[in-house]
């Protein structure tokens, strides 16, 4: 991109000397008057001068004005929507390099990392490493594409990934091609955490009671209860910078469930029988939807680039201190923890179970095959921590919901949500994901078809925006490289949703309402 020729600075005469002469005055106002004959002063005896009394444009107020347009057109000062002080995401922008970090680790680490190993069962050792490495660079490339463009434009900031998509695509095209992804990446991941955390928590109070409980147990729906109901308390924490403490919490339960995890995995005997090589049917074309569905896994166990803009906007920005600096130092250190988690989880879980890992992945082998070897309590740490992990992740994953919500009730009322209001919006939404996940328990049957159509949310729309926005020259290194990965990520999207498809037909989809497992 040109840049633009440095604005001129118009100088302003200096005040006159009391000797110059009020005819050769240049402000030609209120010039020092000439001493009359009763030798009386027009000196002013206030402290403040009347130059700066006075409602006139004086040349110093005039200095700050020239300057402050300056600093405005050459985008030193950035100009915020008032309305962002009243929403969740923007309320505080007092964050920093650490609680970047701890964002991006408890957004990064989830549930779906404990099923790589399931993809490492079709597709083997070699093509499985090799997937998951160029997965990793891949969405570390755009995450740091989506840094770079949080203030791609001088004087604006992009606060949240559909503002983004609506810069680089335009108005319509933008929202069309980002929110149901987004939307379905917030509000889908918290129906999902709702049921893994419930039936998590039914496990951890199944293994804490052990066989001779006499105890009457709630059923699945009751602990899918408990857990929204946790969550709607946690939820009421103001804004973004206000829950990191609890991403700190769930950053740390993801590493340490994470590494128990394989740990234990790979301390234990091997089941018998056991074999590394990749699953495959009969029919060539099974053979070849399995393997996509495998690489689908893959791409799917990194999440939270829908995130990034909203983290980076809690930040403090200025031309000299701008907000992707500590921005990427926290995602860099995030990101070096999420690869000590998902690759020992891959490849020590591919080790320890081979091709007889059961398609709910690592934690469901780890139980099945060993729970009367290792100790109860370690078992049970290990699911409580997951429990955690669900609950900080919840929040963070809620926020862009609960910030649409107030950005709608705001931009209505021209005023900031009360209190009660914006609880209200809480609980609505913790009860709504609930109810979902409840009455629509088949919705896991289609994970695959919509995590399709939300794969270029990661690996496709950042390097699209990055040609758009910073317009690297035609036919450069940076040109052919974005645009050849961006419809490379169209294709996998393409490719996953097909395999979704295939997946759905193949298995039967059972449209069982209000009847979870």
């Amino acid at each position: 991109m040109e840049e633009r020729p440095e604005t001129e600075l118009i100088s302003i005469p200096a005040t006159p000397r009391v000797s110059t002469p009020e005819i050769l005055t240049p402000s030609g106002q209120r010039s020092p008057r000439a001493a009359s004959k009763e030798g009386k002063s027009w000196t002013p005896t206030s402290f403040i001068s009347p130059r700066f009394l006075s409602p006139i444009g004086t040349p110093m107020k005039r200095v700050l004005v020239n300057m402050k347009g300056y600093l405005e057109e050459m985008g030193h000062l950035t100009k915020l929507n008032p309305q962002d002080a009243w929403l969740p995401i923007t309320e505080s922008r007092n964050g920093n390099a650490h609680y970047a970090a701890f964002h991006n680790l408890n957004a990064g680490v989830g549930f779906q990392a404990l099923v790589l190993p399931v993809a490492f069962a079709y597709l083997g050792w070699s093509w499985g490493i090799l997937s998951l490495t160029i997965a990793y660079c891949w969405q570390l490339y755009t995450l740091w594409i989506l840094v770079q463009l949080h203030e791609a434009v001088p004087g604006k900031r992009y606060n949240r990934y559909v503002e983004l998509a609506q810069a680089a695509f335009g108005e319509r095209l933008g929202v069309w091609l980002a929110l149901f992804p987004t939307v379905y990446l917030s509000a889908g991941t918290a129906t999902a955490l709702i049921l893994i955390g419930g039936e998590t928590m039914k496990l951890f109070f199944q293994i804490v009671c052990g066989p001779t409980c006499t105890s009457n147990p709630l059923t699945t729906v009751e602990w899918y209860l408990v857990f929204t109901s946790l969550s709607i308390v946690l939820s009421q924490l103001p804004n973004l910078n206000s829950i990191a403490g609890l991403s700190l919490i769930g950053a740390v339960t993801a590493i340490t469930y994470s590494t128990m995890v394989w740990i234990l995995s790979v301390s234990q005997q091997r089941p018998p029988s056991i074999s590394y090589e990749p699953l495959s049917l009969s029919q060539p074309s099974a053979s070849v939807f399995l393997a996509m569905n495998a690489l689908g896994i893959i791409a799917f166990s990194f999440r939270g680039h829908n995130l990034a803009l909203e983290i980076q906007s809690t930040m403090p920005s200025t031309f000299k201190h701008p907000a992707r600096v500590p921005m990427w130092k926290g995602a860099k250190v995030a990101y070096f923890f999420i690869a000590m988690c998902l690759f020992p989880i891959a490849i020590g879980g591919f080790w320890a179970y081979g091709n007889q890992m059961p398609p709910g992945g690592i934690l469901t082998a780890l139980y099945a095959f060993h729970s009367h070897d290792i100790s109860r309590g370690i078992l049970a740490l290990a699911f409580l921590l997951v429990v955690f992990n669900c609950l900080s992740s919840f929040q963070i994953y809620s926020m862009p919901a609960f910030d649409s919500f107030e950005a709608g009730y705001t931009s209505r009322t021209n005023r900031p949500c009360s209190i009660w209001v914006r609880s209200g919006f809480r609980v609505f939404f913790g009860f709504v994901s609930f109810f979902i996940g409840v009455a629509l328990p088949f919705l896991s049957s289609l994970a695959g078809l919509l995590g399709g159509l939300t794969l270029p949310v990661t690996f496709a729309y950042p390097c699209f925006m990055w040609v758009l926005i910073k317009q690297p020259p035609k036919y450069s290194f940076s040109w052919y490289f974005n645009w050849i990965l961006g419809w490379l990520g169209v294709g996998f999207s393409l490719a996953f949703s097909i395999g979704g498809i295939w997946s759905i037909v193949n298995d039967g989809l059972k449209l069982k309402f209000f009847k979870p497992s």
